[in-house]
């Protein structure tokens, strides 16, 4: 039997609660919310598609009981709130910086041994935060980031090739922020074949820039951050942990001198299998490639460093 909890019934939450289910990735998912009865509709919505949509799995929800999460495999955290005008970073890190840390306490209290993805942002000095706030090994901390980046790499690259997109590869690497993340154009493939093959310099460009702003695309877009893309993307990480499938996702990881860092969390190419993160690759970047990873790491080191400050580690 395996089990799957999902904290945060929000847009991003119960659409990861609902992936799961369509693809009967566990056994069971138990969907977790502060609000009063809002995981309980969202889970018996969920529920009332099974025989629509052929799956067994049992989604369950409930209100701020964590004892109803006990013996999840993997518990991902979705919690948190968007920064509002006129609060600053600092604030916003602050807030959700308590939220993700009273929320990992409670679930690990019941679920001693699951692998915690993490989809709170930022992300990057929240996967920090849980790794060392708990005192975890890095392997059972994941920060989500880099797999919905680099699915959204895909879809870029797949629209300006024109072909479908299960066909290219491509990955982001660096902190999961606009600025911060890195599309790795020299691991860019369609089919296995370098994509300069079929796109042009200004084409490629093109590309990475869509990738880099492609959440602030949607939001623009729907007035909203996007959910459909970062639920299914936490999906799927939790995906290879429970079916134990070794794929090769850029996630946020705690590096211990990989590519030169220690005491950092942000997005790398990992190994991800039922102990979680279960190896780090480090790729040859070209010498572009090498400076920006060096801006982003510093980047990310700004944001670590306001949560060092908060005394919640």
């Amino acid at each position: 039997m395996s089990k799957v909890t999902v904290v945060g019934a929000g847009n991003v939450g119960a659409t990861c609660a609902n992936v799961l289910a369509v693809n009967e990735v566990a056994n069971e998912v138990c969907l977790i919310d502060i609000k009063e009865g809002f995981a309980e509709g969202k889970a018996m919505d969920i529920m009332q598609t099974a025989q629509l949509m052929g799956f067994d799995t049992v989604v369950t929800g409930v209100t701020n009981d964590y004892s109803k999460t006990a013996n999840s495999d993997v518990v991902i955290i979705t919690s948190g709130m968007p920064r509002k005008p006129g609060m600053t970073r600092e604030e916003l890190i602050g807030i959700n910086a308590g939220i993700v840390k009273s929320v990992a306490n409670q679930v690990l209290t019941y679920s001693p041994n699951a692998i915690l993805i993490i989809v709170s942002n930022p992300m990057d000095p929240m996967a920090y935060l849980a790794l060392h706030a708990l005192g975890l090994p890095r392997n059972r901390v994941i920060g989500m980031g880099g797999a919905l980046d680099s699915a959204r790499l895909k879809y870029f690259l797949s629209q300006a090739i024109g072909c479908n997109a299960n066909d290219v590869e491509g990955f982001v690497i660096g902190g999961h922020g606009d600025t911060t993340m890195i599309p790795l154009v020299s691991y860019m493939t369609y089919k296995g074949i370098p994509v300069s093959n079929f796109l042009t310099q200004e084409q490629i460009d093109e590309v990475v820039k869509s990738t880099m702003v492609g959440g602030a695309t949607l939001t623009g877009l729907l007035g909203t951050s996007a959910w459909m893309a970062p639920g299914a993307a936490s999906a799927s990480v939790a995906e290879a942990i429970i079916k134990d499938q070794k794929k090769m996702i850029p996630c946020a990881a705690a590096l211990e001198g990989e590519y030169g860092m220690h005491d950092i969390t942000i997005g790398v190419p990992c190994i991800i299998g039922k102990n979680g993160i279960e190896k780090v690759l480090e790729l040859k970047l070209t010498e572009a490639e090498a400076a920006r990873l060096k801006d982003s790491e510093a980047a990310v080191r700004k944001t670590t460093e306001i949560l060092k400050g908060l005394n919640v580690l």
